[in-house]
């Protein structure tokens, strides 16, 4: 479901449907309340595999969002320690895949490829930028944190993780709009 805030700011909660992703725009503050998953290139590179070989995955991603992080552990009385995101380019051999069974939304640093872009306008998904460097600070909007598969890759782990007003932009949206070539196009006069 998607809202906008009083200040403008876009109150994004997962599960996202094609209408709610429909409804974002590139250069989108956004706040996102409720369960976002976290994956990074070991997990992805065990999803793949199952998805090529039609078997179920260990969590639904259709309507999900999954956010490229692998916490640090968490200091004693803290639910999680700094998880800033990685690049989200990382992700690309997997990410069209991902769509295809549903997944609305991902969430990085940094910019991600054509066919990655073009995936999101074909199967109506988006990119969400995290802020990169501000890990510790994005660990406050971080309410529970499970592991629901992979254990054994340590802060690559798939984890569900509970998020209230978690701050990012829209860096991508479904209808092409890429907020990095806009900025470039913006500046380059």
């Amino acid at each position: 479901m998607i809202t906008t805030g009083a200040d403008g700011v876009k109150e994004v909660t997962p599960p996202l449907s094609d209408v709610d992703v429909e409804a974002l725009k590139a250069g989108d503050r956004v706040r996102i309340t409720g369960v976002i998953y976290t994956a990074r290139d070991a997990a992805h590179g065990r999803l793949l595999p199952l998805i090529e070989a039609g078997r179920a995955l260990p969590f639904d991603v259709r309507g999900q969002i999954i956010y490229y992080t692998g916490p640090s552990p968490a200091r004693p009385g803290d639910v999680v320690g700094s998880i800033g995101p990685t690049t989200g380019g990382r992700m690309d051999k997997f990410t069209p895949a991902l769509l295809e069974l549903g997944l609305k939304g991902t969430m990085g640093k940094g910019a991600r490829s054509q066919p990655v872009k073009d995936a999101f306008m074909k199967f109506k998904g988006i990119y969400f930028g995290a802020i990169g460097g501000a890990g510790a600070v994005l660990s406050r909007f971080v309410r529970k944190v499970d592991i629901v598969a992979y254990e054994d890759l340590g802060t690559e782990a798939i984890r569900r993780i509970e998020v209230e007003n978690f701050p990012a932009i829209v860096i991508n949206d479904c209808h092409g709009g890429d907020l990095y070539q806009e900025g470039m196009t913006q500046y380059a006069r």
